[in-house]
């Protein structure tokens, strides 16, 4: 039996790869960086060799660095953003650098698809309502705008099954890709109203595969550029935020993930696919469960841009000083890039309230932690209204790393907060996955041997009651502001 298989994550800014011991977990990493190319309003792109670049030269790497016998790799399973756009022509070529997920250019083609499917209850079809992520827009946009393209394209694939594809596997999407994207139901059918709106070809949709599902061989020209064994197997992975879930531990009704990345993540995992219009609905990797979702416009980067514009101080003293300042003395609504869910509201514009002259950047700063944490509790809110109840939550990601954050986190939530140590995210969910898949592992449940949480993080009384008299006076803020977001963000149009 093989004894590695490799996990990679195509991320946005980023390749992350990690070569994984079937008895022992991660025995070594690789990463590689990934331009942004953006030449104009609204246009997020990738380039598509350099994906490829960096998985090849990543693989080889920890391969390398682990002094593993390559003929030991038993399976290669990818991870990536969703819903990224490549468009592919018969040879399985990308026509053009891939469109990510942020992308923004379709914004016309989102409304006039939106008229056209105004009596389709798009959500309840789809999981999701029609927005600037979904792909109908795009594939419209290019029709219009790079007609060459569109006319060469054999198939639209994501990101993370294109490199798949790219190493030998047959084209297809991930379940996940498929569900983001809005051209498929729910069940997995092609969304014929969507497809008839944007004058879609059902036949460029590749076929769709589930976590798990082997989908090819390693090919003899892409074993020569890794240094692996031709015939290696290659393994459907996943949407880099549901494999960092399931590696998180979020694998029972009850449990959550806290991403505390450049936005804000939180996903909870359920026996039934609740569909609502607040939230986005991932399929999980274990058979027959599912994972609603929410994800925050920012996070990470609100705390970045705060940063910045305090002079560039070191978030360890910035975190210092909000240590000791009141809680809830200053209210921040956090949507300096409009809001995602659960409001879906582009046009929210980000505020800050209660300031008098006594205040110091450290109350603004504990505002800003404050106010990420109050839009993961408006989640909790929506997974409670829809019977979802939170039991065990984890919390990850670069912002879990500040004690401060994670103890505010567990004041504001009311909940316990759990620690990943050393969480490597989506790239370990894959090669947990590329185990299965040549069943190297035996069951989804494996997955738990390979985390380790810390001591949870445990809510102060005090502090809760503060916050909770606090959340009512943000949202109530968050009501009572809007209108002026919106005046403001459309007079310029």
């Amino acid at each position: 039996m093989s004894h590695y298989t490799i996990g990679v994550d195509i991320g946005t800014t980023g390749t992350k790869t990690v070569l994984f011991d079937v008895d022992h977990g991660i025995v070594a990493t690789a990463s590689r960086e990934t331009a942004l190319y953006s030449t104009g309003p609204g246009i997020a792109e990738a380039d598509t060799e350099q994906w490829h670049r960096n998985v090849v030269e990543s693989i080889r790497e920890v391969v390398t660095a682990a002094g593993a016998d390559a003929g030991e790799v038993g399976a290669i399973a990818t991870s990536g953003m969703v819903p990224a756009v490549v468009p592919i022509d018969k040879s399985g070529k990308p026509l053009r650098r891939g469109i990510l997920q942020n992308d923004a250019r379709a914004h016309r083609q989102v409304d006039r698809l939106a008229e056209s499917l105004a009596g389709v209850d798009l959500v309840s079809l789809t999981g999701s309502a029609l927005t600037q992520q979904s792909v109908a827009p795009t594939i419209v946009w290019l029709r219009e705008n790079e007609p060459d393209v569109y006319a060469r394209t054999t198939h639209w694939v994501g990101s993370y099954d294109w490199v798949l594809a790219a190493l030998g596997a047959q084209v297809h999407v991930e379940q996940n890709w498929a569900l983001e994207s809005g051209l498929f139901t729910i069940a997995g059918a092609t969304a014929e109203p969507v497809l008839a709106a944007a004058d879609i070809d059902p036949a460029a949709l590749a076929p769709v595969c589930r976590p798990g599902t082997r989908v090819g061989e390693l090919s003899t020209a892409a074993a020569e550029l890794t240094g692996l064994r031709a015939g290696t197997a290659l393994v459907v992975g996943g949407a880099d935020h549901v494999l960092s879930a399931y590696a998180a531990g979020v694998n029972q009704p009850g449990d959550a993930l806290v991403k505390l990345g450049g936005a804000g993540d939180i996903l909870a995992a359920s026996n039934t696919g609740v569909v609502d219009e607040r939230l986005y609905l991932d399929a999980h990797p274990v058979p027959g469960q599912w994972l609603p979702n929410g994800c925050m416009a920012t996070s990470g980067s609100l705390i970045r841009w705060f940063q910045a514009l305090v002079g560039g101080a070191e978030l360890t003293a910035l975190d210092a000083e909000a240590a000791g300042r009141a809680p809830a003395e200053v209210m921040c609504l956090p949507y300096f890039l409009g809001e995602k869910s659960p409001i879906h509201d582009p046009d929210l514009r980000g505020v800050f309230a209660g300031l008098h002259l006594g205040h110091t950047r450290a109350d603004m700063y504990r505002s800003v932690l404050e106010a990420i944490a109050f839009g993961f509790r408006h989640h909790i809110d929506v997974f409670a209204e829809i019977g979802l109840p939170l039991r065990r939550v984890m919390i990850t990601n670069g912002g879990s790393k500040s004690t401060l954050w994670k103890q505010i986190h567990a004041d504001i939530l009311g909940l316990e907060m759990l620690p990943v140590r050393g969480h490597p995210g989506a790239s370990l969910g894959a090669a947990v996955i590329a185990a299965i898949g040549i069943g190297a592992l035996d069951d989804w449940s494996d997955v738990s041997r390979f985390i380790t949480l810390d001591a949870p993080y445990v809510p102060d009384p005090a502090h809760k009651s503060i916050y909770d008299a606090a959340y009512a006076t943000w949202r109530d803020l968050g009501d009572a502001v809007a209108p002026i977001s919106h005046t403001i963000a459309r007079a310029p149009r």
